[in-house]
C-alpha cells in the first residue's frame, strides 16, 4: 500500500534535500529554459533554495498541521451533524422539545444558519486579516466553535438555537480563511501541497464523524443536542492547541516590511518561530538564515510600494491575476453542481438494488467513506503529480460523469450501473481535484502582502457561490428536469475545464515567494 512507506518516514526519517547547498550557495550554471530572474528577483529565488532544500522531520511539521486542521474538521463535522440533528429535531418523540413541528423557513434557518455566519465571518476578517494574524485568527475560531456548539447543544428555545447556529458558522468562515494560511506559510514547500490537501481529508473525516455520531444518537431523545454538542471539546482541543503554538513567520516578517514595529524585534520573533516549528533550538543558526533570505525577498518585491496596501490592492496587477484564478477554482467547485449530485445519491444507489439506500444516513457513510479515500489519494499523489494534472484529470472525469447521469436519466434508466458507476466517479473525481485542490492554490496563490485580504475573499465567493446553488437547485431542478440540470452542470464543467488548461499555473515544489514571483510576469 502507497500509504505504508509514508507512514514509515514519518516516524522514522528526516527527508533533507541536500541542505548544505542551502547554506553554502555556489554559483551554478542556470539550466536551459529556466526563469531568467532579474536582479530584484534573486532574493527570491535564494529563498525558495532555503526553503524547499531545507532539513525536517514529519514529526516537526504535523503538530503546526494538526491544530489549524482541526478547524476544516469541525467545519465538515457541522454537515455531518446537521443531516441527522434536523430529523432529531422535527421528531415529536425524539426532539424532547416542545417547539419540535418547525416551519420549513424555520427548518432552513437551522439547517444553513452556520452557512449564513461563514459568509459574515469571510466579511469581517477582510480587513482585519494581516491584523490578527493567522495564529489569533484560529484562537478567535475555536473560541466561536465552542461557544456555538455548546449554545446549539443546550439551547431551550428556537431562537438561541439559531444564534448558536451563527457563532457556529463565524468560527467556520474564520478557521476556513486562517487555516489554510497558517499551514502553507509554516510547512517546508516541498510537502506543502500534502498538508494543505490533508486539511481537505479532515473536513471529509469531519463529515463522516457527524455521519456516525448522527447514527448512533437518532434514536436518543434529544440526540440532536448531542450531534452538536460534541463539537465542542474538539473546539477547546484546537483553541490550547492554536494558542501553544508560535505565530505564522511570514506574518511577522509581513509586519515588519510594512513597517508595524521594530524590524529588529519582529525579525527576532520570526527566528523563534520557525525554530519552534521546525524543532529546533532557538534561534539555530539555520532558522536565522532563512529568516533574513525572507525578509531580503520581502524587502525587494515591495520596496517601491506603500507599507501597507488598500483594500482595492488585491484588484490591481499581480493581485489580481491571483483573484482571479482563486475565486474561479472557489466557484467552479460549487457551480459545477456537488450539492445536486450528492442530493441525488439515495434514489440512485436505490434504483442500483442497494438495501442501505432506505437508510439516508448509511448512505451517507458510505459515500462519506469514498470520499475519504478518494481525498486520500489526492493528499498522497499532489506534491508528485503536481495540482494541474490532478485538476485537468479530476475536471474531466466531471464532465463525463455529469453526461453519463444525464443519460441516465433520460434514457438509460434500465441500466441502474450506468447511474452508481456515474455518480462514484463523480464523487471521486471531485475529491482529486476541486475538493482539495481549489484551497490549496487559494492558499499559495496570492502575494504575501495581500494574501489575507485575497483569501478572505475566496472564502466569501466560495460560501456565497455554495449557497445560490443550494437555494437555486430546487426551481432549477422543477424547470428543468434533472436530465436537463445536468447536461448544465455538464457544459460548466467543461468550462471549468478550459479555465484550468487556460489560467491555472503549476505551482508544485516552488516557495511561497517563488510563486509570487511566477505570477508578476
Amino acid at each position: 500500500m502507497a500509504f505504508s512507506s509514508s507512514t514509515r518516514s514519518l516516524f522514522n526519517l528526516k527527508l533533507t534535500k541536500t541542505h548544505s547547498s542551502s547554506l553554502h550557495h555556489q554559483p551554478k550554471k542556470k539550466p536551459v529554459g529556466s526563469p531568467d530572474y532579474s536582479s530584484g528577483d534573486e532574493a527570491q529565488s535564494l529563498i525558495s533554495e532555503a526553503t524547499q532544500q531545507e532539513d525536517f522531520s514529519w514529526v516537526s511539521v504535523i503538530i503546526p498541521f494538526l491544530f489549524p486542521a482541526l478547524g476544516g474538521l469541525l467545519f465538515g463535522y457541522d454537515i455531518g451533524a446537521t443531516s441527522g440533528a434536523t430529523i432529531s429535531l422535527q421528531s415529536p418523540e425524539l426532539s424532547g422539545t416542545a417547539w419540535f413541528n418547525l416551519s420549513a423557513v424555520q427548518l432552513g434557518l437551522v439547517v444553513s444558519g452556520s452557512l449564513y455566519g461563514a459568509l459574515f465571518g469571510s466579511l469581517l476578517v477582510y480587513p482585519i486579516a494581516d491584523f490578527l494574524g493567522r495564529r489569533r485568527e484560529l484562537i478567535i475560531s475555536a473560541v466561536l466553535y465552542l461557544l456555538g456548539g455548546l449554545i446549539t447543544a443546550y439551547a431551550p428555545s428556537l431562537s438561541v438555537l439559531l444564534v448558536g447556529r451563527l457563532l457556529y458558522g463565524l468560527g467556520i468562515g474564520m478557521a476556513m480563511h486562517g487555516a489554510p494560511l497558517y499551514i502553507a506559510e509554516t510547512c517546508p514547500s516541498q510537502i506543502r501541497g500534502t498538508l494543505v490537501s490533508l486539511k481537505e481529508l479532515l473536513i471529509v473525516l469531519g463529515i463522516l464523524l457527524g455521519y456516525f455520531v448522527g447514527s448512533f444518537e437518532i434514536n436518543a431523545i434529544g440526540g440532536w443536542r448531542y450531534m452538536y454538542g460534541i463539537s465542542a471539546p474538539i473546539a477547546l482541543l484546537m483553541g490550547i492547541g492554536m494558542w501553544l503554538l508560535p505565530p505564522s513567520p511570514r506574518w511577522l516578517l509581513l509586519r515588519a516590511a510594512q513597517g508595524k514595529g521594530s524590524v529588529k524585534e519582529y525579525k527576532e520573533k520570526a527566528v523563534l518561530a520557525l525554530s519552534k516549528l521546525r524543532g529546533r533550538p532557538p534561534g539555530d543558526k539555520v532558522s536565522e538564515k532563512q529568516i533574513e533570505e525572507t525578509y531580503v525577498s520581502l524587502k525587494s518585491a515591495y520596496a517601491d510600494q506603500e507599507s501597507e496596501g488598500s483594500l482595492l490592492e488585491v484588484f490591481q496587477g499581480p493581485n489580481l491575476k491571483a483573484f482571479i484564478i482563486a475565486v474561479g477554482l472557489v466557484l467552479f467547485q460549487q457551480i459545477t453542481g456537488q450539492p445536486s449530485v450528492l442530493y441525488y445519491a439515495g434514489p440512485i444507489l436505490q434504483t442500483a438494488g442497494f438495501s442501505a439506500a432506505s437508510d439516508a444516513t448509511r448512505v451517507s457513510v458510505v459515500i462519506g467513506l469514498f470520499k475519504f479515500v478518494m481525498t486520500g489519494i489526492a493528499v498522497l499523489k499532489v506534491d508528485d503529480l503536481g495540482r494541474r494534472p490532478l485538476l485537468i484529470v479530476g475536471v474531466s472525469g466531471l464532465a463525463l460523469s455529469l453526461f453519463l447521469l444525464s443519460a441516465y436519466f433520460k434514457f438509460l434508466g434500465g441500466f441502474p450501473l450506468v447511474a452508481v458507476a456515474s455518480l462514484l466517479l463523480y464523487v471521486g473525481c471531485y475529491q482529486i481535484s476541486f475538493g482539495p485542490i481549489s484551497w490549496l492554490m487559494v492558499s499559495e496563490i496570492f502575494p504575501l502582502r495581500t494574501r489575507g485580504k485575497g483569501i478572505s475573499l475566496a472564502v466569501l465567493a466560495n460560501f456565497a457561490s455554495n449557497a445560490i446553488v443550494t437555494f437555486a437547485f430546487s426551481p432549477l431542478k422543477e424547470a428543468l428536469g434533472a436530465e436537463n440540470l445536468f447536461i448544465l452542470f455538464g457544459v460548466i464543467a467543461l468550462l471549468s475545464l478550459l479555465f484550468v488548461v487556460l489560467l491555472v499555473p503549476e505551482t508544485k515544489g516552488l516557495s511561497l515567494e517563488e510563486i509570487e514571483s511566477k505570477l508578476s510576469k
